[in-house]
């Protein structure tokens, strides 16, 4: 199975996601942001990262533009889940390296066929 990194700091979001994700049956890891995230994926080698936008430390953007700046991580799946809903937000998340950008609320099959998307290869 997979291992999906989500870096969100609500708790609560951070396990809706989870409880979402649980039934793919892959590995989940959570952190609480961008800076843990970067520690993490570098340590933990996920298959696909999910992560807000609004976190300490180190922004979403911030950590996309990280992810994708790193040779070794520039194919890394890279799905943001946020609040953050106007256009411009969108294109900037983009633009930053997400490959998907959602909104919260998200639905859990819309997430979970994106996820199965992206890991097609890995399971």
């Amino acid at each position: 199975m997979a291992k999906i990194l989500i870096a969100d700091d609500s708790p609560t979001a951070a396990a809706l996601l989870q409880r979402m994700l649980a039934p793919l049956g892959h590995t989940i890891l959570l952190v609480s942001d961008g800076e843990e995230a970067v520690r993490r994926i570098q340590h933990e080698h996920p298959d696909l990262v999910i992560l807000d936008i609004i976190m300490p430390k180190m922004n979403g953007f911030q950590l996309c533009r990280t992810i994708r700046s790193d040779p070794e991580l520039k194919d890394l799946p890279i799905i943001v889940v946020t609040s953050m809903d106007r256009e411009s937000d969108r294109y900037w998340g983009l633009k930053q390296g997400a490959d998907e950008y959602l909104v919260k609320p998200v639905d859990a099959s819309v997430l979970q066929d994106k996820v199965r998307h992206y890991l097609q290869s890995v399971v």
